[in-house]
């Protein structure tokens, strides 16, 4: 998957630029011990056939040192989120970056005379902007505080709801990061940072601040990305300031950690579930679509991996230069008709691609949603009071539930 080919191409390219005195300690969080052990010895089996491949093409040996860690951690259930965070605070003197990729999309099917309809019609938006994925609607964790004189059914009732795929997209990192603020504010790159990984599929008719989480949404997925954009968006907006400081609480002497986030493109992975003939089909599709023209159709999860990597190891001071000209931006994985990755900047509905009104960056229309527009003076004072409102809620939403499992452990 996606979270495998960052790890792989975080090695690549991090041996390949980097001088051979520094070096680089990855730590793969997955949800438990087999699938960590399976993690382990695969990226191993990559770091030498890494190594392999360089000494047969270039005279100098790769020679950076590569240290891999495995953690455990299931994002839909934060008791096991704060223990990662203590684990990591106890063994670690610093992180320089968090990426947080996380790809449950709660669907539970295709809806596939409209997918036929909309292929053939309307061929490749529709392979882009899907409108054909059925989605679970109201799905929730199973409760985070348990008592064992209650009932399942009785626990969930005594507790608030939590969104399955908001939790696992969003909360779960949101508190994971609260955690571990102070070690990224120890970053050496100064400030640290953290990648929030979206999603093309962000629409904004999809995200209601009175139903953050998603709950009565049938698009949930989409929605937990729409928010996962304002959010790291907003992040520096003075409107956002109190709230963003209460989650990420400043440290002496030091910067604080700075948001971005970034997205893989379409890439063809097991996110809806197929028979093994469909998902041939459809990454032949996905192939046709890049070769007729679409900039975001990279197939692979290697190439999707492409801006992820890019914003974890640019240097701030390039990073700096052309957020400061061209403004905060939500960056993608792109691919030219030869799938050659490249990072581009990606509209965003009420943010445009960098909060500047008025400002394309040189980039075609034909790469947005049709139900964008191009932003003005109102949207993106609108989408300023927007990430105002998110953080809020996600901060009064943090705390009621650190509260209950702080009654928990008591």
């Amino acid at each position: 998957g996606l979270g495998y080919a960052i790890c792989c191409r975080l090695i690549d390219e991090f041996v390949l630029t980097r001088p051979s005195s520094h070096s680089l300690r990855l730590i793969i969080t997955t949800r438990d011990k087999a699938k960590s052990h399976d993690t382990i010895a695969r990226l191993k089996d990559h770091i030498f056939r890494t190594r392999k491949h360089h000494k047969a093409h270039e005279k100098t040996p790769l020679v950076a040192k590569i240290y891999l860690q495995a953690e455990q951690i299931d994002l839909c259930r934060l008791l096991s989120v704060q223990r990662l965070a203590r684990r990591l605070l106890h063994s670690l003197p610093k992180l320089d970056t968090v990426i947080l990729n996380a790809g449950h999309g709660g669907f539970t099917g295709v809806d596939w005379p409209l997918a036929i309809w909309t292929i053939l019609t309307n061929f490749p938006y529709s392979v882009t902007y899907p409108t054909f994925k059925v989605s679970g609607v109201g799905d929730t964790t199973a409760p985070q505080v348990w008592d064992a004189s209650l009932s399942t059914k009785q626990q969930e009732q005594q507790q608030p709801a939590l969104g399955d795929v908001f939790c696992s997209n969003v909360f779960g990192h949101y508190l994971l990061v609260h955690g571990i603020a102070s070690l990224l504010s120890n970053s050496s790159t100064a400030p640290g940072r953290i990648v929030w990984v979206g999603s093309l599929e962000s629409y904004e008719s999809t995200f209601s601040t009175s139903d953050i989480q998603g709950l009565s949404s049938p698009s949930a997925y989409e929605s937990s990305k729409r928010l996962t954009d304002i959010l790291a968006l907003s992040s520096t907006l003075p409107s956002t300031h109190p709230f963003v400081r209460q989650f990420l609480p400043p440290a002496s002497n030091h910067r604080p950690p700075r948001q971005y986030v970034a997205h893989p493109g379409i890439c063809a992975t097991n996110i809806i579930p197929l028979h093994w003939i469909l998902v041939y089909i459809m990454t032949a599709a996905f192939y046709l679509a890049r070769w007729v023209g679409s900039p975001w159709h990279t197939v692979t999860a290697y190439k999707g991996a492409c801006a992820p990597v890019w914003l974890a190891l640019v240097s701030q001071e390039e990073l700096d230069a052309m957020e400061e000209k061209e403004g905060a931006g939500k960056w993608g994985s792109g691919v030219n008709y030869r799938g050659e990755e490249r990072v581009l900047r990606t509209e965003v509905q009420g943010w445009g691609f960098g909060g500047k009104v008025g400002d394309n960056v040189g980039l075609s229309k034909r790469r947005r949603p049709r139900e964008v527009q191009d932003l003005s003076k109102e949207g993106r004072e609108r989408f300023e009071l927007l990430g105002r409102e998110c953080w809020q809620s996600m901060e009064r939403l943090r705390q009621e539930w650190e509260d209950l499992l702080r009654e928990d452990d008591d």
